[in-house]
């Protein structure tokens, strides 16, 4: 049984990350105990309008989960050397912009995509390849144009079993 959920194609990589990598951050936001392992984007979407959390605090939480629990995990392969910069630019928009309507839906918020997916940036595509360490692809995903149309975050790429699984006869893909 699969589970929907609105606008599916850019809310699945935050869901992985608010799943892989949970974080302990307290506060009140109308009057109502926030905290990130269980916020939803609305909720840290809020937390930012009201200034009780940036882009850059979200992504230095989920770096310090990551670098805690990946040793036991191994969920993650490689962080966006760019993420920090990215979360700055995403709290200066959000700071200089006075109509902070026409930012996008996800401005602002990590996401970790899987290591299939293209990004023409420092990251990998290797689809958990060794063959393809430092491959450089054409462009952006189409997913990923839309993350990126959209404000996200590109915090890094999940593990996945090598070639995504497709090379091994009988055998589902499990990512």
């Amino acid at each position: 049984m699969a589970i929907k959920y609105p606008g599916s194609f850019l809310f699945r990589p935050l869901i992985s990350v608010l799943i892989i990598v949970g974080i302990f951050f307290f506060s009140t936001i109308d009057g109502e105990e926030f905290t990130i392992e269980e916020a939803t984007i609305e909720e840290i979407r809020r937390a930012f309008t009201e200034d009780k959390l940036t882009s850059r605090q979200l992504v230095d939480f989920y770096l310090d989960r990551i670098e805690t629990l990946n040793p036991l995990l191994h969920s993650v392969v490689e962080i966006n050397p760019d993420a920090r910069d990215q979360a700055d630019e995403a709290d200066w928009e959000r700071t200089s912009n006075r109509d902070r309507s026409s930012l996008g839906e996800l401005h602002g918020i990590p996401v970790l995509l899987k290591d299939t997916i293209a990004t023409k940036d420092k990251l990998n595509t290797t689809a958990g390849s060794y063959a393809l360490l430092g491959s450089v692809v054409p462009r952006d995903a189409g997913v990923v144009e839309r993350l990126r149309t959209a404000g996200a975050v590109i915090l890094g790429k999940a593990s996945l079993t090598e070639w995504y699984s497709f090379r091994a006869l009988g055998h589902v893909p499990n990512g």
